[in-house]
């Protein structure tokens, strides 16, 4: 099944709706499943380079309702147990998710950490911040100081779109500390490939087993005949 640009995450398929191609691999889309095995069909986006790898896409904010209400609730189960007291949200595209999923933990507000600088900032509480979609473009994470009090003290749990390099989570780790913050729990939509697991290891060993996804997807690599394979 092909699907046109503006019908990906559009849909939450049954289980099983997509299956791998006859050489064990991808063709024209990833299907990400949920915990419950339904599927939501994702691009294959190129990576950069000599074109032999690529990664299949999330942009939630295109995503249609229904996949973003999937995708809280299952974050949101992955959260539970854990007893979180406040959501922190990434932005930017991890903020509706945030907001989404702290509502449904029944709690009355989310912490959104932010990259555009208030007057009143400290500037003691940001750090550098790129990603594997803009690897051009460096920006600052803040936390407005104002939250600290709803912060300090408290089970806390990052929520954000999707994990890649780790690159980005680093950055929110970097921040969290200077203000003597430890989260709980570190939940996303999309864990996308491996690669940010020994990003986060190296920093403490005791991070990858915070990580929660409501879905998966891999690092894949170009067949001869034009489809991909999963690598990891």
């Amino acid at each position: 099944m092909s699907l046109a640009p503006h019908e990906f995450w559009q849909v939450v398929h049954p289980p099983a709706t997509f299956a791998q191609d006859p050489a064990g691999g991808y063709r024209d889309l990833f299907p990400a499943e949920l915990p419950d095995g339904r599927q939501i069909a994702l691009p294959i986006r190129v990576l950069p380079g000599d074109g032999s790898r690529a990664v299949a896409s999330l942009i939630v904010n295109q995503a249609s309702f229904a996949v973003e209400d999937a995708l809280a609730d299952a974050m949101t189960q992955a959260l539970q147990p854990l007893g979180a007291e406040m959501v922190i949200g990434v932005p930017t595209l991890g903020l509706p998710l945030a907001n989404a999923v702290a509502r449904r933990l029944g709690h009355s507000r989310m912490v959104a950490l932010g990259t555009s600088r208030k007057f009143w900032y400290d500037e003691g509480l940001s750090a550098p911040m790129s990603s594997i979609t803009s690897p051009e473009q460096v920006k600052r994470l803040y936390l407005d100081p104002r939250m600290l009090p709803l912060l300090r003290d408290r089970r806390v749990a990052v929520v954000d779109d999707v994990i890649s390099s780790g690159a980005s989570m680093r950055a929110v780790l970097s921040l969290l500390s200077k203000a003597d913050i430890e989260p709980v729990a570190l939940v996303f939509a999309m864990l996308q490939t491996q690669r940010w697991w020994a990003s986060l290891d190296a920093i403490d060993p005791s991070l990858p087993g915070k990580v929660h996804g409501a879905m998966r997807s891999p690092l894949l690599q170009r067949r001869e005949d034009g489809g991909w394979s999963p690598l990891c």
